[in-house]
């Protein structure tokens, strides 16, 4: 049967913002290419919003928008739910309504994916529909189903990457313009780079949901967000960012995900990574992904990671992906948590850091700094001391051991008569 003799598939679109209205224009725009590529037309049958008043300039038909998201996810005539509303409630709601009904749904949801996609999974795996999302880490880069199939049959052992443009943006500037935060922030915001309220991003909560997500994937474990340790970027100062340079490395928000032994360990918070390491040339607000596999080895996944046109070509594959199944009869990859591997504590995790210390310029502070770190057990790296008018700066970087070890010797250098402040701890990775 040809593909103009096919019945279309019913698309209903939940949100019409950036990414929403850019998903509306390529359907219009690519309408042949992808019914060829699915099999059968895909149709927008409805599009769910806040505002039926709100001026759009989409080639749609007006009569195509409502306000009752929930009457357009039940209606009978729907193949597949596109969800780019965001958050936690209506969505959870509104998708589990589709998969209950054996629609195939598209989220690029990654906070209630992060939160709750053990639920959203289960509904999915009851009543035999798609749950893809694709988009929701990374944007247009194909990270996740490179993760859930083309590397299921390796051993993921780690996934490091930057996976915020915002706060990738901003430490870009730092670095290459002596920006401080403040600064660079600023700049991020006036070229739209960073929201209003940028917090979710700059405090590390949006890469701590990717990470979730990234994690769960790589482990075949249930990961949420909550499992994740999170730190943003707001206390990076330019003396942090200086400080990187000297020893050849640049300051990233990292999200980090690896396995040891029977647990694993999430986490997200600024580093330092060598400037040769593929990570350290990753600029401005581009995301990058790099992954080792016992069989695979290195690899890295590289691009655009947010915006209305990368995430709205993350869903349209997905949808694309969902449609050719909902004709064949077929079912993609569900959940894999078989695994069920312990969630690592942060104290556990083994990381190297980089401590900046305040002290007096005397005799004896060196070795009352070393006997900090011998009594936790930490062995010390490297050693830099620069002293001016009475007071001297001590740079100390270590080798590798628990966080908790590493956190009780910061404890203890606060506590010491010579040391007069702790400037700046910060982790550093890609290095040994």
């Amino acid at each position: 049967m040809a593909v103009a003799d096919q019945r279309p598939l019913k698309v209903a679109l939940l949100g019409c913002g950036t990414v929403g209205a850019e998903v509306v224009r390529l359907l219009h725009s690519s309408a042949g290419d992808l019914a060829a590529r699915v099999g059968a037309p895909l149709e927008l049958a409805g599009i769910a919003v806040r505002r039926l008043q709100k001026s759009r300039d989409l080639p749609v038909d007006d009569a195509l928008f409502t306000t009752d998201a929930a009457a357009l996810v039940a209606r009978d005539d729907i193949d597949v739910v596109v969800e780019v509303i965001g958050g936690i409630e209506p969505a959870r709601t509104l998708l589990l309504s589709a998969l209950g009904s054996g629609k195939g749904v598209v989220t690029a949801n990654k906070a209630l994916l992060a939160e709750d996609g053990a639920t959203l999974h289960a509904a999915a795996r009851e009543s035999g529909a798609d749950l893809y999302y694709e988009a929701s880490v990374a944007g247009a880069i194909p990270l996740l189903r490179p993760l859930r199939e083309s590397l299921a049959g390796d051993h993921i052992t780690r996934v490091m990457g930057i996976v915020n443009g915002t706060t990738n943006f901003v430490l870009t500037r730092m670095d290459e313009a002596g920006m401080g935060f403040a600064e660079a922030l600023d700049e991020a915001t006036a070229l739209g780079y960073a929201e209003a309220d940028p917090t979710a991003d700059v405090e590390g909560f949006d890469a701590a949901a990717k990470a979730a997500i990234l994690a769960g994937l790589a482990f075949h474990t249930r990961v949420t967000a909550g499992d994740v340790h999170r730190e943003g970027i707001t206390e990076v100062t330019a003396a942090d960012v200086a400080s990187a340079k000297e020893m050849g490395c640049v300051v990233k928000l990292l999200a980090i995900a690896e396995k040891d032994g029977n647990a694993v360990g999430v986490r997200v918070h600024p580093a330092m990574i060598p400037r040769s390491h593929p990570l350290g040339t990753v600029r401005e607000a581009y995301n990058a992904v790099f992954v080792e596999g016992a069989s695979a080895g290195q690899l890295m996944f590289y691009g655009r990671g947010a915006g209305g046109s990368p995430t709205a070509s993350a869903v349209l594959g997905d949808l694309v992906a969902v449609a050719r199944n909902t004709l064949s009869g077929a079912r993609g990859a569900g959940e894999s948590s078989y695994a069920d591997l312990r969630i690592q504590p942060m104290g556990e995790v083994v990381t190297r850091y980089h401590i900046s210390l305040d002290v007096a310029d005397k005799a004896g502070v060196l070795a009352a700094v070393a006997g900090a770190f011998a009594t936790h057990d930490v062995s010390i790296r490297t050693v830099r001391q620069e002293g001016h008018a009475g007071d001297a700066s001590l740079v100390v970087v270590t080798h590798t051991a628990t966080d908790a070890a590493l956190q009780a010797v910061v404890d203890e250098l606060r506590g010491l008569d010579t040391v007069r402040a702790v400037a700046s701890v910060m982790r550093v990775e890609g290095t040994e």
